[in-house]
């Protein structure tokens, strides 16, 4: 982790300005192809929802933005970030679910699958205290959404990125799914969430390269 230099930073006058909004969160919803990622996925037998994770997380960790985080009033940049998400526990609850980011997806999967069957035993609504190295994340299989809207503290607003997806549908022979994404507009704008979209689609038309090659 280190603290950017505000006096420096290209966006020193970006983050004053969206620092001092009521809901400085921005984002938006596109669809995301699967058409190749899916099957390929399950021909391998692991969980499309630990594989979505793990896209979403790669794609973030790639793009500094989203690695960064405000403690009181100052900017810091972390050198990895890692997914919490959401884990339904029975029909109607869910339960919070952090995973180590781990570039390797044999690792991650493993891993993941370990910390899934721990939280369903042991369901939680919290995160470690104090941490804000992490990117939040939440499955909505029910429905493909064209926006999203998450809860979030406003005072202050915290800074860590949002991300959720929906229900996968077919159009024109294409395999597509909703995803959501969220973050604060003092550590971010839409070209960066643009560039994680491209390179999260990029992951998922290249799953050999993601997922590794067998």
């Amino acid at each position: 982790m280190r603290y950017i230099d505000m006096q420096t930073w290209s966006r020193r006058e970006h983050f004053k300005v969206f620092s001092a909004f009521d809901h400085p969160h921005a984002g938006f919803c596109a669809n995301v192809d699967l058409t190749t990622f899916y099957p390929v996925v399950k021909q391998r037998g692991y969980s499309i929802t630990v594989a979505i994770v793990y896209v979403l997380s790669r794609a973030a960790n790639a793009i500094p933005e989203f690695r960064y985080r405000i403690r009181a009033g100052k900017v810091v940049e972390h050198e990895i970030v890692h997914p919490s998400t959401t884990i339904l526990i029975n029909e109607d609850l869910f339960t919070f679910c952090m995973m180590d980011y781990i570039e390797d997806f044999s690792e991650f999967a493993a891993r993941a699958a370990e910390r899934i069957a721990f939280v369903k035993e042991h369901p939680t609504l919290e995160d470690d205290p104090g941490r804000d190295d992490l990117l939040f994340m939440t499955a909505l299989p029910w429905v493909s959404f064209t926006s999203v809207m998450h809860p979030m503290q406003l005072h202050p607003a915290d800074s860590v990125p949002r991300f959720a997806w929906g229900k996968f549908f077919e159009d024109c022979k294409f395999l597509k799914m909703p995803l959501g994404v969220q973050g604060h507009h003092a550590l971010m704008d839409g070209i960066h969430m643009g560039r994680f979209y491209a390179e999260v689609q990029d992951y998922l038309h290249h799953p050999g390269f993601v997922l590794g090659e067998e």
